[in-house]
């Protein structure tokens, strides 16, 4: 049951969780993008706890890693993505589908109340934790993952996706080609917490180390068993 928008420290109202309806559509466009233009190769899915609050810390290396984990996993994703992604017709439609928009500039406390909310309401929120694209190696994580796991108790699944950058394609230079094969990894839920129940600044560098050995461990894990 969804619960009434929540309120700020200074007691202003602040805008509810993003719809759980609109991420179940955005995930039956996932599967028909995904599954129509590639050929994803989904291990591990069965992993990702069926009920409850989810974290899945993906890999990002391309554009296309978003939609196709909002494609392959199995329950509704809403991701946390950068507000320069929200332009013209994608603003309306990206909201739709129960995405958060995200100044990664700044503190953004609403996009960090929504957040949170999608997990409160027992939500899966997808999170990149380098931030923006890079080699998507898990290399250098930014707080943020750590803070929404040790804040809401939500455990984390990591999530590799292999092969989105290795060729680009004929017509669309900046996606794959059409019809190859993308794999999607998902790995075994993790608590990044240590049970204290503290969550300062030290716990969470400390959670964050934690977190990225479990990420990159995963990640080297996802490429031995495909072969990338």
């Amino acid at each position: 049951m969804r619960r009434h928008p929540r309120r700020g420290e200074a007691g202003s109202e602040v805008t509810a969780a993003p719809s759980e309806r609109g991420a179940e559509v955005g995930r039956r466009i996932g599967v028909g993008l995904m599954y129509g233009l590639w050929k994803p190769r989904v291990l591990g899915a069965w992993r990702v706890p069926p009920t409850g609050p989810v974290i899945l810390a993906v890999n990002h290396s391309h554009n296309v890693d978003g939609p196709m984990v909002m494609g392959t996993a199995p329950r509704p994703t809403h991701f946390l993505i950068k507000k320069e992604a929200f332009v013209g017709p994608l603003d309306r439609f990206l909201h739709g589908i129960g995405q958060v928009k995200v100044d990664r500039e700044i503190a953004d406390r609403t996009a960090i109340t929504r957040a949170l909310g999608v997990l409160d309401d027992g939500g899966v929120l997808g999170i990149f934790p380098e931030g923006t694209r890079g080699e998507g190696n898990f290399a250098s994580l930014r707080s943020g993952l750590a803070y929404f796991a040790v804040r809401s108790g939500a455990p984390i699944v990591p999530v590799a996706v292999l092969g989105s950058t290795e060729k680009s394609g004929r017509l669309i230079k900046r996606l794959p080609p059409l019809r190859s094969r993308v794999d999607v990894v998902f790995g075994d839920p993790f608590e990044a917490g240590d049970d204290s129940g503290r969550r300062t600044r030290k716990a969470l560098d400390e959670a964050t180390v934690r977190i990225q050995e479990r990420l990159t461990a995963h990640l080297d894990h996802a490429r031995r068993l495909t072969g990338r």
